[in-house]
């Protein structure tokens, strides 16, 4: 007979499950803790079954919590709790001396605050997963060491290097550095966990400083004392100062069980078991899905044996005669590819492999085995020429002497030109990186490359296949088969494992996952960093390259999605050595032609010949001339009487700029500028003043609508008068960067601090030019020069912060607050680009500098929400017009008081 009744919290998060039953007087009777590898409901089972084998049949009133626990408690009807706030009752129950709760747990961080009367300041992770659980893992995995040995390894480090922990593809970047450089697996260890410590820290507690006692819970702190010991060294406090519960990773899973109320619902073990095999709530089970890849197996079967016939010539290894060969390499960010052909471009042998973040081994490694299959031949392959291209390309050409480079995407288009010669589209996805090539007439019309997130390539099919114990190859299979493919969206990773689980809370099975997720790399792809609103662009000869379309649903997604069909080599994971044999080999030369605002010199084209003196000149001009007409457009059109006037005006203006009607010189561009002037003037306006928003960022979010959700136009829409930055002075920000740089002994003079002081001065002379002509506009604001930005912006950031926009962003907003603008949005791509981090960090310090500033930092890539974009804006105009009404009337009151 049942008498005792227990409470028991149970929390399933994204990696692990855990369980806590304790009596009547808060006592831990029983508990247990597990990795699920997505099973949820199965190893919700087993744990009972556990606790019932230790406790027997017992009464309990539970409360469930974790991120995968929200779906059992909708499926099952079993009351729920945040996990937050389970994990503050536990701190507020058995450790009331505690100021700081940090947590970290398998794709989730957070930070906890409590003041003295023991109310929360809740700071969690949203937009990434950098420095969890996760990250953790994936660390280990490049190193090739369990978990475990990671800890091992790190308590006898000597050196810490820095690390990005922001995003694995960052990490993975500086790891393979380490790791190509022979650093010590003990210091590279340390080093992932201390860059954990900076990015919890950094993002989380933004200004606030954790302060004793504070309390580490969640497995990783609990299992891996060198990070828990780093995060003490960071935080310089010893371990007087840190409050050590038992069992810290049970820590959110007992406040559960603490805060369960004795009037809740009673359960017993066995009826709780029973209830997880019964027949389940069915939340909508098939809707959002995506059409199936393949109707059938026969469909499947006929696909790829088409597929399977874009084939590159081999040459059979009793044909291989004695005659020159020409070998490419490619070393790319994962994986070394090498290729061996003869003069007519057939392939004598291939490699493919990891490089286990030494590249320079991984060469060697191919080169070797190309010396033993020739070995039964009685002769070694006699290279005529090499060519090298890829991420590790000048190391590797380097280290064997490599007869020359080419740039990689290059290199995809000429290899690319040997399947279909009426190519119009590429799309290659690497295992971190992700390159689309335009072409039109033969030649590359334009290049996209994805820059700053991993999301959707190789290694994020690769992570969720081996988090639910998979290989790649049979994951992708068994997306072939799949009936209903989920509709996952083309989120980041941390977003797409919250997508996956909410998918198998739903019970979707695995194949229908995988699909799932095929389409999510595709639809990244063209959607995320394409942008792409129109498929038409792409035209009907569209190949495809790179590791991850070895994986056929991935190929089969995009044809689906563009509803034509698309060629994929055999050697799609080839291609960059391949063409860089054919090259090595002599084909011919295909002009393209770059233009950048450093003065490198690559991909040299004969016959090609660039006045980059001119281009600068007057691309330095363009740029001034621009920013003066946006000026006056976004100053006039929100007060004009006339519908269009404005727009058809300045229009005129940019038309015959962008026609080049007249030539862009420094004595012929300030009389059209007089001109515009004068007649943006002649518009008739409304003489009310109305509340400006400066908008501020990264240049192409801050700059192309399409990017933005038309955040500008929107803003003029609600009566908003929008001032935009200068263009011209981003470019210039470059300069002031390496004047600084020589100045605070970074680097030593050279040609191009000469030419940066030069480069300041000829501006300064222009932009004065344009400044007194912009005197005689009616909506007059001095221009804010460079200098006085990075002045401006020193006062809160050193100048040393040069990545991305860096300083700039503080420095104008500083710069937009002195001139009056106290209302700015501050836009980026995704919140974890460096210079938004900038932003982020800088945030307190500039609303304590200037309290007045309403400062709105919005991610603005294709996942995020356009009800939660706009619900924020709202939110920043209404305090903007706020802020204008106050001013008025205050302004009324004094002039009254002055009558």
């Amino acid at each position: 007979m049942i008498t005792n009744t227990y409470q028991m919290g149970v929390d399933i998060g994204s990696t692990t499950g855990k369980i806590v039953f304790i009596d009547s007087d808060g006592e831990v009777v029983f508990s247990t803790y597990r990795r699920h590898n997505a099973d949820t409901l199965p190893t919700l089972e087993r744990m009972l079954n556990e606790a019932q084998y230790n406790l027997g049949n017992i009464q309990v009133n539970m409360l469930i919590t974790g991120s995968a626990d929200m779906g059992i408690a909708e499926k099952f009807g079993f009351p729920f709790i945040q996990e937050v706030v389970a994990s503050a009752e536990a701190v507020r129950r058995r450790f009331p001396e505690v100021r700081t709760l940090i947590d970290i747990g398998g794709e989730d961080a957070k930070i906890i605050f409590f003041d003295e009367t023991f109310r929360p300041d809740i700071r969690m992770n949203g937009s990434c997963a950098g420095g969890t659980g996760a990250f953790i893992d994936e660390m280990a995995t490049l190193l090739n060491v369990p978990v475990t040995e990671l800890d091992r390894l790190a308590s006898r480090h000597t050196t810490i290097y820095p690390i990005a922990s922001r995003c694995g593809v960052f990490a993975k970047t500086d790891l393979q550095n380490l790791l190509s450089r022979q650093v010590a697996k003990e210091d590279m260890a340390a080093s992932v966990f201390h860059a954990v410590v900076l990015q919890t820290l950094a993002t989380l507690s933004r200004g606030r400083d954790p302060r004793p006692k504070i309390l580490f819970s969640g497995g990783p702190l609990t299992f891996i004392p060198s990070l828990k010991q780093a995060f003490l060294n960071v935080l310089n406090i010893d371990k007087d100062q840190v409050t050590t519960p038992q069992h810290p990773e049970l820590l959110t899973a007992y406040g559960a069980a603490m805060a369960v109320s004795p009037h809740d619902r009673t359960y017993i073990i066995q009826d709780l078991i029973e209830a997880l095999h019964c027949q389940e709530k069915d939340i909508h089970p098939h809707q959002n899905r995506h059409k199936a890849l393949f109707e059938s197996t026969a469909q499947y079967a006929l696909w790829e044996d088409k597929r399977k016939q874009q084939k590159i010539a081999h040459i059979d290894s009793e044909s291989i005669e004695n005659c020159n060969y020409f070998l490419g390499i490619d070393s790319g960010s994962t994986t070394t590819k090498i290729i061996l052909t003869d003069k007519q471009g057939r392939i004598a042998y291939d490699y493919y492999a990891n490089n286990g973040g030494n590249p320079i081994r991984a060469v060697q490694t191919g080169l070797k085995e190309i010396c033993q299959r020739f070995e039964s031949r009685c002769f070694l392959p006699r290279i005529a020429r090499s060519m090298v291209t890829g991420y590790g390309e000048d190391l590797i050409r380097a280290a064997f002497g490599i007869d020359e480079g080419m740039v990689e995407t290059l290199a995809h288009f000429r290899a690319a030109k040997a399947f279909d010669e009426k190519v119009s589209f590429i799309l290659d996805i690497g295992g971190q990186d992700m390159k689309a090539l335009f072409i039109r007439d033969g030649h590359i019309q334009n290049i996209e490359i994805n820059e700053a997130c991993s999301s959707g390539c190789g290694s994020f099919i690769e992570s969720f296949a081996a988090g639910m114990g998979y290989k790649v190859a049979d994951f992708a299979r068994l997306a072939c088969s799949a009936k209903s493919p989920c509709n996952l969206g083309t989120r980041c990773t941390v977003f797409m494992n919250s997508r996956v689980k909410q998918a198998l809370r739903e019970r979707a099975e695995i194949n229908d996952i995988s699909a799932g997720l095929a389409y999510s790399v595709v639809k990244n792809a063209l959607h995320k960093v394409l942008k792409i609103t129109n498929t038409d662009i792409l035209g009907d000869h569209i190949i495809v390259q790179g590791g991850t379309f070895r994986n056929p649903a991935i190929q089969k997604a995009l044809e689906q999605l563009l509803g034509k069909p698309v060629i994929c080599p055999d050697i799609a994971e080839l291609m960059g050595a391949y063409c860089a044999a054919l090259v090595a080999a002599g084909f011919a030369q295909v002009p393209v032609v770059t233009l950048a605002t450093s003065f490198i010199k690559f991909n040299e084209q004969p016959g090609f010949k660039l006045d980059r003196i001119e281009y600068v000149y007057k691309s330095a001009l363009g740029m001034m001339f621009m920013d003066a007409l946006t000026n006056m457009y976004f100053s006039t059109i929100v007060k004009k009487k006339q519908k269009g006037a404005t727009q058809a005006c300045v229009d005129k203006y940019l038309k015959t700029f962008m026609n080049s009607s007249f030539p862009i010189t420094k004595n012929f561009l300030p009389p059209v500028l007089e001109q515009a002037v004068k007649e943006i003037n002649k518009i008739e306006t409304f003489p009310q003043t109305y509340p400006k928003v400066e908008i501020v960022g990264e240049i192409y979010a801050k700059y192309n609508d399409f990017s933005n959700n038309y955040a500008a136009q929107w803003m003029m829409e609600q009566g908003i008068e929008v001032v935009a930055p200068s263009f011209f002075e981003f470019f210039a920000g470059g300069l002031v960067g390496i004047v600084h740089n020589v100045k605070t002994d970074i680097k030593k003079k050279d040609a191009m601090w000469y030419i940066s002081i030069l480069g300041q001065k000829l501006s300064r002379d222009f932009l004065h030019q344009f400044d007194e002509i912009m005197q005689g506009f009616r909506e007059y604001h001095r221009h804010i020069s460079i200098q006085n930005v990075a002045k401006n912006a020193q006062e809160m950031i050193s100048l040393n912060h040069q990545y991305d926009e860096g300083w700039l962003i503080a420095g104008e907003i500083a710069s937009l607050v002195k001139s009056g603008v106290q209302n700015v949005l501050c836009l980026q791509p995704f919140g974890c680009i460096a210079n938004h981090v900038i932003a982020k960090g800088v945030q307190k310090r500039m609303k304590g500098k200037y309290p007045q500033l309403n400062l709105l930092l919005l991610d603005v890539d294709a996942g995020v929400s356009e009800v939660n974009f706009f619900n924020r804006m709202h939110f920043f105009v209404k305090q903007a017009k706020e802020s204008i009404e106050e001013n008025q009337a205050i302004s009324h009151q004094l002039s009254a008081i002055s009558d």
